[in-house]
């Protein structure tokens, strides 16, 4: 198949993003009924909802499919022909298919590494975006996405579901409107269990995968990749993935800072944990899992005057010990995933993607919020490609940018600490002194409850602490550090580099 080269395949697409920036709403794609003509890019996972978002809205269709995987690019194609009576046009390389005829929208949901440069190239082309969170694999990425949207006046849409969910926006109402008091404290939660990946290890690629795309702005190291399963399970290995702070982290974190009126990068941020608890689940001292993201995480966020801390547990969910967030969710040992809001007059609870509930200050509920649907997120975002106002998005790209950024900076300070293995009262003694409106020595207990419970012997797996990181939110950099500073961005290959914002 014909390679085509970023130079290329931008300098072909020039004439079309002229045209569609004079108009005054986005062109119809020559598809049946002229509906909107959607690309959906990275179609094995979180890329086949994206499908049936757009087969289940009346004004798109699904014209085009891109996998590197060629067995899930045909099969998710014969499923798509099944739905709407003719099959989309199959792709392995996004480039062409952003040169195709009948092409509005490009949604993906490819791996974390190519959110960032496949919605610009999609941009540069002169196609609306919908990206899958997080919408960049670093924090250069994401302000390299905000000025593409900008410049090429493109709708981009990041898929925090939330953000239109009744529910959720309901709850914000209520909290902003003073339903709990003050608040100016929030808990981010991703209780979730996640098994090992496997030994650390040399396996082969899937024969039908083409690894050159697949990598695409990450380093190559064919033939061998490191993890046992090819698909997924990149989520936990640092090159391509954000670990659960980046891949569930960006749905709670969005919540806490919308809640919170939060509208900037924090000023410092400080991470502790580890990937901690497989060893004792093999009965193997010796084992190394294939992934290298922390799976016990514990990231405070400082604001200023206000103040967001997210957790991050990935062993088993029975976490019995923690009293009151087991009240707040009505649940011991099921998986805990929302955002709990700290308010003077009591606190609200997100406790799931559909209901959120607010408690006074004796913890008796006063008000429930129910309803949403991914559905109404895809509806906004057609919504917008029709006004032709980003304003008009639940979810633009900037707060994407943000709610990401989190992730990103909280893995900053974890992996810059990983080698700094600390006892659990040298820990206490670091976080004695880190600005926060939580109670850092009841989240720490909590924690290492946690991970005693699971068997994690502290004395020969101790936790990494991460350093106190502060940051300078306008410029984006640490300007205490320039070793995380170099972690804003990443070393990329050069048929696929990432431009910066102001190269766009």
């Amino acid at each position: 198949m014909t390679r085509i080269s970023r130079r290329r395949f931008v300098g072909q697409s020039l004439a079309t993003t002229a045209a569609v920036l004079a108009a005054p709403y986005i062109a119809k794609a020559q598809n049946p009924n002229s509906k909107l003509g959607v690309a959906v890019v990275g179609v094995n996972g979180r890329g086949n909802s994206h499908i049936g978002g757009f087969l289940a809205e009346d004004r798109t269709v699904v014209a085009a499919l891109v996998d590197v995987d060629e067995y899930v690019g045909k099969s998710r194609a014969e499923q798509v022909a099944k739905k709407q009576g003719f099959a989309p046009k199959v792709f392995r390389d996004m480039r062409e298919a952003f040169d195709a005829d009948g092409i509005d929208i490009v949604s993906t949901a490819t791996p974390n590494h190519w959110h960032a440069l496949c919605g610009i190239w999609a941009m540069q082309a002169g196609k609306d975006t919908y990206i899958e969170k997080p919408v960049c694999h670093n924090i250069a990425e994401g302000s390299a996405l905000i000025a593409a949207a900008r410049k090429y006046k493109r709708m981009c849409q990041v898929g925090t579901q939330c953000r239109s969910n009744s529910a959720i926006i309901d709850a914000m109402k209520f909290l902003h409107e003073g339903g709990i008091g003050e608040v100016k404290f929030a808990r981010g939660l991703c209780y979730k269990r996640r098994k090992s990946i496997g030994p650390l290890g040399n396996y082969e690629i899937p024969p039908q995968v083409d690894f050159n795309l697949w990598s695409g702005p990450a380093t190559y190291t064919d033939p061998k990749v490191t993890r046992e399963k090819f698909h997924y399970d990149w989520h936990w290995q640092r090159h391509y993935g954000n670990g659960d702070l980046g891949n569930q982290g960006p749905h709670q974190t969005d919540i806490a800072r919308w809640g919170l009126g939060i509208d900037d990068h924090p000023l410092s941020i400080l991470t502790y944990g580890g990937r901690l608890g497989y060893q004792a689940e093999r009965k193997d001292d010796a084992y190394v899992d294939a992934g290298d993201t922390g799976n016990t995480e514990v990231t405070i966020y400082d604001y200023g005057d206000k103040c967001i801390v997210f957790e991050t547990r990935g062993l088993s969910v029975d976490n019995s010990a923690d009293h009151e967030l087991n009240e707040l969710f009505d649940s011991k040992k099921d998986n805990k995933i929302g955002v709990v809001f700290y308010g003077s007059e009591g606190c609200l609870v997100q406790r799931s993607y559909n209901l959120c509930v607010a408690f006074d200050k004796n913890k008796k509920v006063i008000k429930e919020f129910t309803g949403g649907g991914d559905d109404n997120h895809y509806a906004n975002f057609l919504d917008a490609c029709n006004s032709r106002k980003f304003e008009d998005l639940n979810a633009d790209v900037r707060e994407g940018h943000l709610s990401a950024g989190m992730s990103h900076l909280g893995n900053i300070s974890y992996y810059l600490g990983e080698k700094n293995k600390v006892s659990v009262e040298e820990a206490r003694k670091i976080l004695a002194d880190v600005k926060s409106l939580d109670d850092n020595s009841a989240t720490l207990d909590r924690t290492i409850k946690h991970l005693t419970d699971n068997g994690v012997d502290l004395n020969k797996y101790p936790i990494s602490m991460g350093p106190l990181l502060k940051f300078d939110p306008q410029k984006e950099v640490f300007p205490e550090s320039k070793e995380a500073t170099a972690m804003i961005t990443r070393e990329y290959r050069d048929e696929f580099v990432c431009p910066k914002a102001d190269q766009v």
